[in-house]
């Protein structure tokens, strides 16, 4: 797939993320010798061709001051799981949420849930709720403490390629 030069240029601004401004699409239309509502339009042309899968947000929870960050897997009754993953991602506490095959016999868990808290007896009372509502259908599960943040990035296209 060939990528217009404009379109490449607007992508290519969007790689380290917007700018952290109140008007974050008129900065990067400045920046583009674009307007507002044509960066505007181009990024939801992208979205609506499936180009890009959405807009949003990476915040770092360290410096939100929510250093207990913690992975949590359930193993969930196959037949009720996604009902159940939608029900849990669905709380305000979870970032994300979502099904992954087991690895039998070392990792039986399909249903993941991101938790975060400013002390891991936080995150732990969150994992008891997620316990709760799982109710018969979780037989195991446990959580994965983050010991450092890692670098969060989107796509990133090479400069110079077609």
């Amino acid at each position: 797939m060939s990528i217009a030069p404009e379109t490449r240029r607007l992508i290519e601004a969007c790689q380290a993320g917007l700018p952290f401004v109140p008007r974050p699409y008129a900065a990067l239309a400045e920046d583009l010798g674009l307007s507002e509502a044509e960066v505007i339009e181009r990024l939801g042309a992208l979205k609506a061709k499936g180009v890009i899968r959405r807009i949003g947000i990476a915040p770092n929870h360290y410096k939100l001051g929510m250093v207990a960050n913690g992975m949590s897997v359930w193993d969930v009754d196959d037949a009720v799981a996604e009902e159940l993953g939608q029900r849990i991602g669905a709380l305000d506490d979870v970032t994300h949420c979502y099904l992954r095959p087991r690895a039998l016999p070392i990792w039986p868990y399909n249903l993941f849930a991101m938790l975060h808290g400013e002390t891991r007896d936080e995150v732990e009372r969150k994992r008891v709720r997620l316990r709760e509502m799982l109710g018969d259908a979780c037989r195991g599960s446990d959580i994965l403490y983050s010991t450092a943040i890692l670098k969060k990035t989107g796509l990133r296209l090479k400069k110079g390629a077609a």
